[in-house]
Parts: structure tokens; sequence; C-alpha cells
């Protein structure tokens, strides 16, 4: 099954359609895999080196901080107990890895879920001729002319190097490119503005099984021919 997506120019004139594999655009939404997909994404973003000092790290000596009897105080043997000042942490954070296991079938299905779902509520757009933009407000217009909804993920291709330099710095878009592109991203977006060759990529690539580079040396191959 295939959908059907129309691209539009950066003037806003529909150029032609696009067809998109229902494997990838019109597969089933699992909120919980989804979840559990960008919970380990966001998980493995955490770099783990926080570190508190536990008793026996912070420095002090074995001295009774005062006597044992007779004050009317409750005893203490060190100075470096949890419960006086400038003393150890008990059951502070140490070093640790936050990595879950995720295999590349949750992480493929979860992607396709969210894309699945911003396609359903027609909110995946394709858009031609960005990289031949001239200037920065050219760029902006010919994305901003999907939709005024606050968040944009913008899917480019690595070598269309003039749109990623006219739409780096601006405000609500974020920028990925078509080999990198993830749940989260997608999950967090209101628009998935596509370029057209970057969802060619897209398409013929992760979607296929295809890594990045063989999709590089075939358009290598496409084009000496």
């Amino acid at each position: 099954m295939s959908l059907t997506l129309d691209v539009k120019d950066i003037a806003g004139k529909k150029t032609g359609t696009i067809d998109l594999p229902g494997e990838i655009f019109d597969a089933q939404t699992n909120v919980p895999l989804i979840h559990q997909v960008v919970t380990a994404q966001l998980a493995a973003a955490r770099q783990g080196t926080h570190k508190a000092k536990n008793r026996g790290e912070v420095s002090g000596g074995g001295k009774k901080p005062f006597k044992q009897k007779g004050t009317g105080r409750a005893r203490q043997g060190s100075t470096r107990s949890p419960n006086q000042r400038h003393g150890g942490v008990a059951h502070g954070p140490v070093p640790r890895k936050y990595d879950q296991r995720t295999p590349k079938k949750m992480i493929k299905a979860a992607l396709a879920g969210v894309l699945s779902d911003r396609q359903r509520n027609e909110r995946i757009h394709v858009v031609e001729g960005i990289f031949a933009v001239e200037n920065t407000k050219g760029a902006l217009a010919a994305v901003r002319q999907f939709s005024e909804r606050k968040r944009a993920l913008v899917v480019l291709s690595r070598s269309e190097e003039p749109a990623w330099l006219k739409l780096r710095n601006a405000e609500g878009l974020h920028l990925i490119a078509s080999d990198q592109l993830n749940a989260y991203d997608v999950v967090v977006a209101d628009d998935v503005i596509f370029s057209s060759g970057a969802l060619k990529e897209f398409i013929s690539g992760p979607a296929k099984g295809k890594s990045a580079t063989a999709v590089a040396r075939e358009s290598e191959v496409e084009v000496s021919a």
C-alpha cells in the first residue's frame, strides 16, 4: 500500500506528487512502544557523571565531634557522618550509565508509528528546490508556507549545504539529516517538512534497510550513468 503526498516548490505551487510507502507512513501507532523508545533515547543522552562523596571520601579525621556522655546530645562517632556539617552524603548519586536496550526493530517501528501519525493528521510536507533559495528570508518562507505552528522539523539531505546554512539559526526550526531521523524529534515537532531529495533518500535508505553510504553510492552511479 502506498500513499500520495503533494510536492510544492518554494513559491507554494504544486509541482508533482510522491508515493509514500505504507509500511513507513501508514503503520500502526503503538504509543507504549514509542514511549519506551523515546525514553531510552533521552536516557542515552544523559552523561551519568554525577557524583557525591560519601562518608568514606570526605576530608576529616576520626576524632569524635564531642564526648560520648554528659552533653545531653545524641552520641556521634565521626565528623564525616552524614548528619554532621561537611559530612558525607548518604545514598548520594554515583557515576552510572543510563543506557537501555532498544533493538533496531523497535526503533524502526517507533519511527514508523510517529511518522504515520503525522501523516494521518496532514502534518508531513514536501518542498522542492529549497537548496536553490538565495537568502535566509526566502528559505524561511519556503518552509513556513505549510504551517504557522511553532515547532517544525526540517529534514534535509547532507548534500543540501546552502539550505543548512540559511536555516540553521532560525527560531522554531530543528534541522536534521535524513539518515538521522528519529522518533523523539518527530514527536516534539508540530510539522515535519522534508526536502524532496531528503525524502527520496529516506525512503530508499532506512525505509528499505540501506545505510546512508549505500544510498550515496547508488546516487553517484546514477549520476555518472
